[in-house]
């Protein structure tokens, strides 16, 4: 489908794609097996001035947006969901800052930033602190002309390998959520140091570990907006990031199809393709209409939020739902097309299986985001 990007969208296609299938794609399975974070292909993204395309002209970006954004990490998806999410991730612990940043917190981070110089991570999750964030631990405390950050946050992206760090901690417990606040945390300061490294099913290249403070002293001008504002930080964050984690679950879906539909061509059985059997026909068909639809969805809410237009919780909650589904199920029926093949790491329809699982789960879990498209519908009926 035509989705009239502009030439400068486009041209973030083009790009992308031929990075992914040039630089990305050759080494997927090399990383997956590694878990070592691909630092040269992020160099290469960053002198392509991909990390620039979510970053506002004035602090060194190319002023796009969400779709650009998208646009960027379906096609790396399509090659590797892991490689894909260290780019993403990237822009997640960005976005903080450029929706409630100082212009003196923008300008002093933003352009490296947008330059690919340094990564950023967002650190909100902790082992009682899922789904349900209102349940951090980690606290903030005033001392003069800083804050003290104690707490552990874990299953953080981009852990330990980013520079910048958006962290959420509990500034004033007694006020519930609404004793949390938003901070700005460099790697190397003291008191912030890095614990376990996960093992994971899937996005093996991507790194997730800790994140530990420990008497750690952030300066006060690194709060971002005001005190009792770290939720309000988080969801609208939120909101711009899920269909960035959407566009992901797209690109993976779409690389399942493609590896099923050159299987299912190349693939005989009985004397014949497998793709003229109308069964996998069917199951290709319905794969393709998915993924599809999925596109759609998520380009049609990056399109609204780069609008401007606000209150997007419920949008956003439905493209990365369906989404992500979709993901799931496109790869296991791809899997399913190739067999036994599919469940050998000799191809990769087992990897995207693996991959698109996060999907479902990472920046709130699948069953979060239909609480939130209920909630926003009942809401909106009541009015």
């Amino acid at each position: 489908m035509d989705y009239l990007f502009s030439e400068e969208q486009k041209m973030i296609q083009e790009l992308t794609r031929k990075i992914a299938e040039d630089k990305v794609r050759p080494v997927a399975a090399k990383y997956d097996t590694t878990q070592e974070f691909p630092w040269d292909v992020l160099k290469i993204l960053a002198q392509s001035d991909l990390f620039a395309i979510f970053v506002p002209t004035e602090y060194g970006g190319t002023g796009g947006g969400v779709l650009d954004l998208c646009i960027a990490t379906e096609e790396l998806s399509r090659a590797c969901g892991g490689i894909a999410v260290c780019y993403a991730a990237s822009a997640l612990g960005t976005f903080p800052i450029v929706l409630f940043g100082t212009d003196a917190q923008k300008k002093k981070y933003l352009p490296d930033l947008a330059s690919g110089k340094k990564i950023a991570a967002f650190g909100i999750t902790e082992p009682e602190a899922g789904s349900d964030a209102s349940s951090i631990k980690t606290t903030a405390v005033k001392k003069g002309d800083h804050y003290i950050l104690n707490g552990t946050k874990h299953f953080i992206t981009n852990g330990g390998e980013a520079q910048v760090y958006t962290v959420i901690a509990m500034s004033d417990k007694t006020k519930g959520a609404r004793g949390a606040s938003a901070f700005i945390v460099e790697k190397g300061t003291p008191g912030f140091t890095f614990g376990k490294k996960e093992d994971k099913l899937g996005i093996r290249a991507s790194v997730t570990c800790e994140l530990v403070f420990t008497d750690c002293k952030v300066p006060a001008e690194n709060l971002l907006s005001k005190e009792g504002m770290g939720f309000i930080v988080t969801m609208k964050t939120f909101d711009m990031s899920r269909p960035g984690v959407a566009a992901q679950a797209v690109g993976i879906a779409q690389g399942a199809l493609d590896l099923a539909v050159k299987y299912a061509k190349e693939r005989h059985q009985f004397g014949k393709s497998i793709s003229s059997f109308q069964g996998i026909q069917w199951m290709l068909a319905d794969m393709a209409t998915k993924v599809e639809a999925s596109r759609a969805l998520v380009y049609a809410v990056a399109k609204m939020i780069d609008s401007g237009k606000t209150g997007v919780a419920k949008e956003s909650a439905m493209a990365k739902l369906f989404a992500s589904d979709t993901a799931m199920q496109v790869a296991t029926d791809a899997v399913q097309i190739l067999g036994g093949y599919g469940y050998m790491k000799d191809y990769p329809a087992e990897k995207y299986m693996r991959d698109a699982k996060i999907t479902q789960i990472y920046e709130g879990t699948n069953q979060i985001q239909r609480n939130i498209i209920a909630l926003q519908l009942i809401k909106q009926m009541a009015k």
